[in-house]
Formats: C-alpha cells, structure tokens, sequence
C-alpha cells in the first residue's frame, strides 16, 4: 500500500547525518546550501551552525565595520560575516574583515591572501574558538592580522602574523596592542582607533 504523501512542510535544512560522520562535506556543498539554510562554518568536513548571535556583538561589529569602511584606503574594503576559504573542506566567517578591493561582489568565499584582517568579537559560547582555534587557523592560512575583541569592557588584542613559525613549527600571531582606549597600528594601514568609537 502506497504511503500518502506528507502534508506537513519539510523542517528546516540540517546537514546530513551519515556526511556528518564521515567528514564528507566541501566548500562545493556549502555553496549548494538550500536559502533556509543557517549560517555554517566547515570544519574539516563537518558543517557547524554559526551560533546567532546577541545584540551587543552585533552592535560592536557593526561599530567596527562602519569604522574600518570609513578609515581604510582605496584599495581595501571592510565586510561583516562573509565567509573565508581556508582549505576546500575548512571555511571560517570572521564578524568583520578586511579585504582587498576589486573582488567581485557575487563571491560568497575570499581566499586568504585576498584578506588582510580578520576580526572576531568575543561572546560567552565562543571564547575558546575565538582566542585559540581561530586565530591558529587564520595563521596558518597565511592572514596577515587578527583582531580579537572582548566585551564587557570593549578591548581590542590586535596581532599579526611572526616573521618566524613559532615552537610548534607553525606560523603564529604575535600580539602587537592590547587597549581599551586607543587602538594605535600601522597596518593592515594606519589605525588610530579610540574603542570608544565601536563601544555600543
């Protein structure tokens, strides 16, 4: 007997169980993703749902998009959430970047070395991704800088990448600033930013 047809409309995407297990997922798939589908990183194969947000993370990276976008030169360009091709199984989407200009704007990925500051802003569930996975990923993909932004109170750890790999033989961020009140570099360009400018 033949079984009726569901009326009941499908739930929303969620990867696949048995590709889940065997690591199966490319960056391929993710640009296959359905519209329903959430925000994800790819993790050595594994899809992960990018955990939403609060709003005060999302107040200070727009704060801080709107400061980069306002203060970079020509031929860079600040975005939000955009997603950044680490390896062809491995995707991360820094809360804001840096990126040079002229890429075309139907990319959904950048490539390393078209970016030149990742930044990620701190929240209680992200702590350890965001001060220890990310920032060795980000490395070891060649990112010239890193910006780590904790809340309460806003402060900005702001490093970039050591002329020479660190002990483990891998290539390391070197902390250059740590402020809560003027953030001062000269690169990924001249930055002179008070944090109060991306306080909410």
């Amino acid at each position: 007997m033949r079984a009726e047809p569901s009326s009941q409309p499908p739930g929303p995407w969620q990867p696949d169980p048995v590709r889940q297990r065997q690591a199966g997922y490319t960056l391929e798939d993710l640009l296959d993703l359905p519209p329903d589908a959430p925000r994800v990183e790819l993790v050595d194969g594994v899809v992960h749902v990018v955990s939403s947000p609060t709003l005060g993370h999302q107040h200070i990276a727009g704060l801080l998009w709107n400061w980069l976008r306002a203060h970079a030169p020509a031929h860079l360009r600040a975005a939000q959430a955009v997603g950044v091709a680490l390896a062809a199984n491995f995707t991360r989407e820094p809360d804001v970047l840096v990126h040079l200009a002229g890429i075309p704007a139907n990319r959904h990925f950048l490539l390393p070395h078209e970016v030149l500051l990742a930044v990620e802003v701190v929240s209680p569930g992200t702590r350890r991704t965001d001060r220890f996975s990310k920032p060795a990923e980000y490395a070891a993909a060649g990112i010239p800088a890193y910006w780590r932004v904790e809340q309460d109170p806003v402060r900005v750890h702001a490093a970039r990448l050591a002329d020479q790999p660190g002990r483990s033989g891998n290539r390391e961020y070197e902390l250059l600033a740590e402020t809560a009140d003027l953030l001062e570099l000269g690169e990924p360009f001249p930055v002179k930013l008070p944090i109060t400018e991306i306080t909410p």
